[in-house]
This record gives structure tokens, C-alpha cells and sequence, in this order.
């Protein structure tokens, strides 16, 4: 009943863009069990699964992306998750006969921003204030202050902030 109470309100207000307004959001989410810190921003379009496998630092900013959390999305604090990002957390074991489901958590860390168009799969952890470039896609740890590019993406320089 949870699920699919959750599949009309995410079509009616998420989904469709009807509703763009963040303090009609983060309430609803919230309602449905995410924990959500201050001043987060969710933008219309946004995909969640389950938001009660979803939480978010403050002063984050979610785009329209995409957040298939089977296992629980943990984002820390001023982190953008930009424009058709996806964050996955389910996976199939292709090398069994019986493909089984493979879910990890995926923990996003303060000061992260997960570009355009960029993919971060299941179990990986970013730490604080990497960058994901647009169009890349992490499958394994990226370190602090790093920036990131390809597929797999690789580190390809330092991350500057002042």
C-alpha cells in the first residue's frame, strides 16, 4: 500500500513537474519517510524509488535526476546532484544463470557535485567535495578534492576551492 501510494504522489508531484516548488517537496518526501535536512532544493522531474531509503544534508540541490535507491541514497550537505544524473544502487549478477539482484548503498558526501548527465553506481562512496564530471560514471571510491572524468571515470586533478 506504502509503494504505491508513493507512485501516485511521485506522478502527481515529482514526476510531472506540476508542482515546482521545494516547500511542497521536501514535505511530501519527508511524509514518506526521507530525512531531509535545511534549505534543500528539489527541482521538478525528479525520480525516487523509495524515499524512505533516501537522506539529504543541508543546503543540497537535487536537478531532475534520477534515484533508483533499492538500498539506501545518502547525501551529505551542500552537494548538487545536476540535470539527469543518476544515482543506482541495484545491479544484476550477469554471471549467474539466475541474474540475481545485487544492491549496495551509495553515500554521497559534503560539498560533492554530481554533474550532467553522470552516473554513479551501486556502492560507491564519493568523499567530500569531489567532482563527478558531466557524462561520467564512477563504479568505485572517489577520493576528497578530486575531480572525475569517463567511463569508469578516473581522477584527472585536484579539485581547487579558493
Amino acid at each position: 500500500m506504502k509503494i504505491a501510494c508513493w507512485y501516485l504522489i511521485s506522478l502527481l508531484f515529482f514526476r510531472s513537474g506540476l508542482i515546482p516548488f521545494s516547500f511542497v517537496l521536501v514535505p511530501l518526501l519527508r511524509l514518506f519517510g526521507s530525512s531531509i535536512g535545511k534549505k534543500v532544493r528539489i527541482k521538478p522531474h525528479i525520480y525516487i524509488k523509495y524515499p524512505w531509503k533516501l537522506k539529504i544534508g543541508d543546503y543540497s540541490w537535487l536537478a531532475d535526476c534520477y534515484i533508483d535507491n533499492l538500498e539506501y541514497v545518502i547525501i551529505g550537505s551542500n552537494v548538487c546532484i545536476s540535470q539527469q544524473a543518476m544515482l543506482l544502487t541495484g545491479n544484476h549478477d550477469y554471471s549467474v544463470p539466475s541474474f540475481d539482484l545485487i544492491a549496495k548503498p551509495i553515500r554521497i558526501e559534503d560539498g560533492v557535485w554530481i554533474c550532467a548527465n553522470s552516473t554513479v553506481t551501486a556502492g560507491v562512496i564519493v568523499c567530500s567535495h569531489a567532482v563527478l564530471t558531466a557524462g561520467s560514471t564512477a563504479t568505485s571510491l572517489m577520493q576528497a578534492y578530486q575531480i572525475y572524468q569517463g567511463n569508469p571515470a578516473e581522477a584527472i586533478r585536484k579539485r581547487q576551492l579558493f
